[in-house]
């Protein structure tokens, strides 16, 4: 019977404060991890900068987290995405291994090509030596 009585006594607007306040807090604790991340992974301040910011997140949390994305916040993308590997920056051995065509398709092609007639026996033993090795 008492959660009749607790239901009667919430309005509406108690309600919708309470999931913008629970949506704030949330909002706030992604925040926090974020800028830790970034803490990490800056490499343009020192072991001393990254404590001072990590002290003033720690002691005052809604204060430190709003001054870092005040002072700090405009390098966040460009750190987070400078850790990532993107396919115009990816190795040239990747790039080389994607480009080429397999030897085994080569192979079926040349194959393809003796069966038809269009390559006599010489010219596919050599076709075959180079795709080979």
């Amino acid at each position: 019977m008492s959660a009749v009585v607790l239901a009667a006594d919430v309005g509406t607007g108690e309600v919708l404060i309470s999931m913008i306040g629970f949506f704030l807090f949330l909002l706030w604790f992604v925040l926090l991890f974020y800028v830790f991340a970034d803490i990490i992974r800056s490499h343009d301040l020192s072991g001393w900068g990254k404590a001072i910011w990590t002290f003033l997140i720690i002691f005052l949390p809604y204060l430190g987290i709003f001054a870092y994305l005040v002072i700090r916040g405009h390098g966040m993308a460009a750190r987070q995405a400078g850790g990532q590997v993107s396919p115009s920056g990816s190795s040239s051995y990747a790039v080389d291994i994607v480009g080429r065509d397999n030897s085994a398709d080569e192979l079926l092609k040349l194959a393809e090509l003796h069966n038809s007639g269009k390559l006599d026996d010489a010219d596919f033993a050599a076709a075959k030596a180079r795709v080979l090795g």
